[in-house]
């Protein structure tokens, strides 16, 4: 059997970490992609943009945002790799369009704006979201679902986690059983 390759995604602040964490917690094989594969760069080239960037434009969440992306090189390779049964991609990047195919399924992790702003409340400053002018953008993204992949099944994040992991398993094939 080939391996599957499944993209987790959500506005900031719906639990992808978590569902990744807990993920890996049950043996399976997770590409945190928000710590492994992001880089700044171009959403329709996919190239990552060289150079300095004034401290000004580093600093406004909306461009911050606009220039996470994943190295596609790397996010080909390992969707390629068919060592594991099963990779979990977890994350967010403005060019998924870029590699969307890659992917079996996509889940996108859904909470009401009331969780989301409880969740936010919680963040440090220094964690995308903690600051006001951020926070503000990640709600914006939440009500106009902006950057939200097509066709991807929603799944109730405001369950506790062990039952978002369990509907994101079952969907999957995957069921209660821990991979080998």
């Amino acid at each position: 059997m080939g391996s599957k390759n499944y993209l987790i995604e959500g506005v900031s602040g719906t639990g992808k970490t978590s569902v990744a964490e807990e993920l890996q917690r049950r043996g399976y094989h997770v590409l945190h992609g928000d710590r492994e594969l992001s880089l700044r760069g171009d959403p329709l080239t996919g190239k990552s943009l060289d150079g300095p960037v004034p401290e000004a434009t580093r600093e406004d969440p909306a461009w911050v945002h606009e220039h996470h992306i994943w190295d596609e090189d790397r996010v080909r390779a390992l969707a390629a790799d068919r060592r594991q049964p099963i990779s979990f991609f977890c994350g967010g990047a403005r060019n998924v369009p870029r590699f969307v195919e890659l992917f079996d399924e996509i889940f996108v992790l859904e909470v009401d704006r009331e969780t989301l702003n409880r969740r936010l409340d919680a963040r440090p400053e220094d964690e995308f979201g903690g600051r006001p002018d951020e926070r503000a953008l990640i709600l914006r993204l939440h009500e106009t679902r902006a950057d939200m992949p097509v066709g991807g099944v929603g799944i109730d994040a405001t369950a506790p986690l062990d039952r978002v992991v369990d509907a994101i398993l079952e969907r999957c094939g995957a069921g209660d059983e821990a991979p080998a």
